[in-house]
């Protein structure tokens, strides 16, 4: 099991943070990407949210393709999450959302040196993402 990467995106579909881990395939050009994954992941809540039979108070979680699997978590602040892995790895709310909690808040909401907004630049969000990141149990160093 593994993570292949990862977005952060605002309320406005700016995206502040990417980080990838075991990617294979580059798109191509990543402001394009960026706008390619939030126009998906408008679509998909849009689509979610009106065909579901039921009121869905946390909206989509996930969805699978037969090559990955997208986990998604979205704050009161509109701020969106988004990881990638292999089909392997199970439910992981709680672990997108310590890292907004416990990471991007901390570390770059609360740290007047770091302009809202704008694309995160601090070293230490990255390094403390990176690590956590690698950490968790499916994260696998072997990967590709």
């Amino acid at each position: 099991m593994t993570v292949h990467n990862l977005y952060l995106f605002d309320r406005n579909g700016v995206c502040l943070h990417y980080s990838e881990w075991h990617r294979k395939k580059q798109a191509g050009i990543p402001k394009e990407e960026y706008k390619l994954m939030y126009g998906m992941l408008f679509s998909i809540r849009s689509f979610v949210s009106k065909m579901s039979p039921l009121d869905m108070k946390d909206g989509f979680l996930a969805f699978q393709t037969s090559r990955y699997k997208l986990h998604y978590y979205e704050t009161p602040t509109g701020i969106k999450v988004v990881m990638n892995t292999d089909l392997g790895v199970g439910p992981i709310r709680d672990v997108l959302h310590h890292i907004y909690s416990a990471l991007y808040v901390e570390l770059v909401v609360k740290n007047p040196l770091c302009p809202l907004g704008q694309t995160v630049q601090s070293e230490l969000f990255r390094s403390r993402l990176d690590s956590y990141v690698r950490s968790l149990p499916f994260f696998s160093a072997r990967a590709g």
